[in-house]
């Protein structure tokens, strides 16, 4: 039973950030079309312990978080629960994907990452969506 309420709360704590999680990927794509946006996918599995850490220490940053609401739509998914796109390979979790708000892979990455890594990451994802406007890869 204290292992049920634990659980509970670490999920409860993930939800509680200042993140408006959405866990519908083509809906997201319409309101990142909307706010003008791009989209972060999120990947876990109910069984994966680097998911938690990766949700419980770097998803609680409050510098990660203000990075994330600033440029996109946040989606979390489960890899076996929820339906993506099946370009989108999560046979290993977490799975990170940055897209377009037209379904357009921007950049990716497998794995948990501390807040000052997943920032440099952030960054990165800016360098390659600036390299594929350039080469008209994405708009």
């Amino acid at each position: 039973m204290k292992y049920i309420v634990l659980t509970l709360l670490l999920i409860s704590s993930l939800w509680s950030a200042d993140l408006e999680w959405s866990d519908d990927y083509e809906a997201s794509l319409k309101v990142a079309q909307k706010e003008n946006k791009d989209v972060y996918v999120l990947i876990t599995s109910a069984s994966c312990r680097w998911c938690r850490k990766f949700e419980n220490t770097t998803l609680q940053d409050e510098s990660v978080l203000k990075m994330l609401n600033e440029k996109y739509i946040i989606v979390h998914t489960d890899r076996d629960m929820d339906e993506l796109p099946s370009w989108m390979n999560a046979k290993r979790v977490p799975k990170h994907y940055f897209v377009t708000a037209e379904g357009k892979e921007i950049f990716s990455f497998l794995g948990y990452w501390d807040s000052l890594d997943f920032k440099s990451f952030l960054g990165d994802v800016d360098k390659k969506r600036k390299e594929k406007i350039k080469s008209g890869e994405i708009k």
